[in-house]
């Protein structure tokens, strides 16, 4: 057993209060040592004082909230601990490259994105999953947990207004952050979703290449193509003299060198971007052990309820009692 505010407790002895105060109007008529002795008098006058210290007690024990702990079972089931990426720059408001080619507007990239990623997280029932959505900066919109409910909420809430930057490093330790808090359950994975890259400094890049492998985590990097945008996976570019790569490009080698595992997918429509969705969920279900949580149990409204059933028989007592002297 615990309690939420366990120094309410030293304030119990309180509650014995009624049982050390004389109800002051019994002693104010004439005469009464001249009555026979009401032991059936004293006897309620006593049971009445004993309901109201009952009644204090239970709304002060209440008031500190008495709860069990939690308990946690370890299960086995098939699945991962998924971190989602996701990029909420402006960009991804707009059609993907294929509906440029097309004539098509069709479905812009951040619905799309936002449908099959809900589609995803509802067929894994034993994952966990966490989220961080990026643009000029990264933001934790969910820790690692198992909660379908929250998860599905936030990926909703990731729609909302974009900026137009790209912070992808900032974006990927800010997720990988959240495996150093929970333990390993044996299969982890980031799921980096964005329609470009950016350029990543050299203490950032080992930063990411180090925090990878210690904590175990393969990545995954779906390309959301830009309207003319060069393809990450074409060998035969070359940068005209003296110009660096294009951002994607050089992100896409620097992951290449991660001594971590490391997928790269490139979408142009959402039917693309379905099947290499579809591709990560065959690869990332492996036997995992986890844990769940079974809730403690709160007996606060057990407490007030008592209090209230002592405070009624109280107030009941109190209009039946016979007041024959004014």
């Amino acid at each position: 057993m615990s309690f939420v505010h366990l120094w309410l407790l030293f304030l119990l002895p309180l509650s014995l209060a009624p049982l050390l105060l004389e109800r002051q109007h019994s002693r104010s008529y004439s005469w009464l040592g001249l009555l026979p002795r009401d032991r059936l008098s004293d006897l309620i006058g006593l049971l009445l004082k004993i309901l109201a210290a009952l009644a204090l007690f239970f709304m002060t024990l209440g008031v500190a909230g008495p709860a069990t702990d939690a308990q946690y079972i370890e299960r086995m089931g098939q699945g991962a601990q998924l971190v989602l990426v996701i990029d909420r720059s402006a960009s991804m408001d707009d059609p993907f490259s294929g509906a440029e080619s097309s004539g098509v507007a069709g479905e812009s990239k951040a619905g799309a994105a936002e449908r099959l990623i809900t589609h995803f997280v509802k067929e894994r029932t034993n994952d966990m999953f966490g989220m961080v959505t990026f643009s000029n900066s990264a933001m934790h919109a969910l820790p690692l947990n198992d909660n379908r409910e929250a998860i599905l909420a936030a990926i909703r809430a990731a729609g909302g207004a974009a900026l137009f930057q790209t912070n992808i490093g900032s974006g990927l330790t800010s997720g990988l952050a959240q495996f150093d808090k929970t333990p390993d359950s044996g299969s982890r994975a980031i799921i980096l979703l964005s329609d470009g890259g950016g350029r990543i400094g050299a203490n950032t890049q080992q930063k990411i290449r180090d925090w990878l492998e210690r904590m175990n985590v393969t990545l995954y990097w779906i390309v959301l193509r830009q309207p003319g945008a060069i393809s990450i996976f074409d060998t035969s570019f070359k940068p005209q003299e003296d110009r660096p790569l294009p951002p994607s490009i050089e992100l896409n080698e620097f992951f290449k060198t991660l001594n971590t595992g490391y997928q790269a997918y490139e979408a142009e429509d959402p039917k693309s971007l379905a099947a290499a969705i579809e591709d990560i969920n065959r690869k990332e279900k492996k036997p995992i052990r986890y844990l769940e949580e079974i809730p403690g149990r709160d007996y606060s409204p057990y407490c007030y309820a008592l209090a209230a059933f002592l405070l009624a028989l109280l107030l009941a007592a109190k209009f039946i009692e016979v007041r024959t002297w004014h």
